[in-house]
């Protein structure tokens, strides 16, 4: 045994939040080893080799007013690494592209008429005075929605943009997706100049994984990538035992980032107890083809699609906002297909997905050519965001941790906003600070050294 030594804490989840919690404890003196089953840590927001460069695998933006993310990249030095520029929306229906950034284009959009146009502000208007979130919880969305603007307008304005975001799943989400998503976005709008603000980090989300892991590693932490944990164990004395590759690995605090179901093997541990009245959280996985080319595909940061032969659900223009010198003096598009986490589309053969996202792109881009395209990545994940259903709140699962040494963070937690990484590092923020004398550094900690795994 040996005595003097730091507290350790184990965290489990290397992406975004496991990453960034790591870092804040790793800073005030705790020794930390953070384990990722993946080869590479990031996550949802890790990053992906498309060849002449490497760029986020799935589409992320900063905007505006993401207070806790821009602070916390200005608090890892990377504040100067940041990039901003215009974001413009269209919308795709009847076979046309139609902009629908500014006041002026939504007076012009000529699928919605004068009364169904002042509806849609007062909609933006209606979404901005709530403070309330819980008495949307009940509603559905769509409901919602075309009781504040009316069918046409709902129709041809919001059930695209909500297709692009929640897939056919939306007809199941409560109103408070919409309440998030709309004082989100528009509270990123620059009245004067009339636009949008949305920025990226130089260098990607790689730059931002790369910081943190060199900022664990210098306070004396150690990234664990490519390690599957087999389990998680109570010390005789206190604290737990991450099991690995057959070792037991001894710390006096744990803390699981990933998502926990009632069979998991945590709870049959006896480690936390899942409670729920209204069933599982359900989670959209997603299908995500990135096409690199040698020209733009279209001006728009955002398109959503009114076009229920198109075989994705939204198109992203990323390089709309990227510099091309950062992809190399290519064009990177994402085609998203958001779909339930057990929808066989996010099983099938690449060649399959490959055959049904070109049937889309040519309809949307007819003048895109073969020689055009540089390449084609297909991108999934199973689960990437909770869907937000009826009284989400009461089905998010209570979990009650029943060791005094073991946590739980994840984002199924989050019941009234969407996902995004600036509500990541504000739960991360506010875990440390609620959390702060159970974690601060112990001279009289007492350790046993890894042991081989027994049977």
């Amino acid at each position: 045994m040996k005595r003097g030594l730091p507290l350790r804490v184990g965290i489990i989840g290397a992406g975004i939040m496991g990453l960034s919690l790591a870092q804040r404890l790793s800073a005030t003196g705790v020794q930390v080893t953070l384990f990722e089953r993946e080869p590479q840590a990031g996550g949802l927001t890790t990053y992906h080799d498309y060849g002449p460069f490497c760029w986020d695998r799935f589409y992320h933006v900063i905007l505006s007013s993401d207070r806790h993310l821009i602070g916390y990249l200005q608090e890892i030095g990377l504040g100067e690494h940041l990039r901003w520029s215009p974001a413009r929306s269209g919308l795709y229906a009847r076979g046309r592209f139609y902009p629908v950034t500014s006041s002026w284009e939504l007076l012009r959009f000529p699928l919605v008429g004068l009364v169904g146009k002042l509806r849609l502000a007062r909609t933006i208007l209606a979404c901005n005075r709530i403070r309330d979130w819980r008495t949307l919880e009940s509603v559905p969305v769509e409901e919602w929605l075309i009781g504040l603007c009316g069918r046409q307008t709902y129709d041809a304005f919001w059930k695209p943009l909500l297709l692009a975001k929640l897939g056919e799943q939306y007809t199941r989400v409560s109103a408070v997706f919409i309440w998030s998503y709309i004082t989100r976005l528009f509270s990123t709008r620059d009245t004067t100049a009339e636009r949008n603000q949305l920025g990226y980090v130089a260098g990607g989300y790689r730059t931002v994984i790369n910081r943190l892991e060199q900022l664990i590693v210098a306070a004396g932490g150690t990234v664990r990538l490519a390690t599957a944990i087999q389990g998680i164990e109570p010390g005789p004395d206190g604290g737990l035992s991450v099991c690995w590759n057959g070792l037991k690995e001894p710390f006096d605090k744990v803390i699981w980032t990933g998502p926990i179901e009632a069979g998991s093997p945590l709870a049959k541990q006896g480690l936390v107890s899942v409670e729920s009245s209204c069933g599982p959280v359900e989670y959209l996985g997603v299908v995500c083809p990135v096409l690199v080319t040698r020209k733009p595909l279209l001006p728009y940061y955002t398109l959503n699609l009114a076009d229920p032969d198109i075989p994705f659900t939204g198109v992203i223009g990323m390089s709309s906002i990227v510099a091309t010198k950062e992809t190399a003096g290519l064009y990177l598009t994402y085609f998203p297909k958001y779909v339930p986490a057990g929808d066989p589309q996010l099983r099938h053969p690449d060649e399959t997905v490959t055959q049904q996202f070109f049937q889309g792109v040519r309809k949307l881009f007819p003048d895109l050519h073969d020689a055009d395209i540089v390449g084609l990545h297909i991108n999934r994940a199973m689960k990437v965001q909770p869907l937000q259903v009826l009284h989400y709140s009461k089905r998010v699962p209570k979990v009650s941790t029943r060791h005094q040494d073991f946590f739980v963070l994840n984002t199924s937690q989050f019941v009234n906003s969407t996902l995004n990484n600036n509500a990541v590092i504000r739960a991360v923020n506010e875990f440390v600070h609620d959390h702060r004398r159970q974690f601060e550094p112990s001279s009289g900690r007492t350790r046993a050294v890894p042991q081989a795994a027994t049977a």
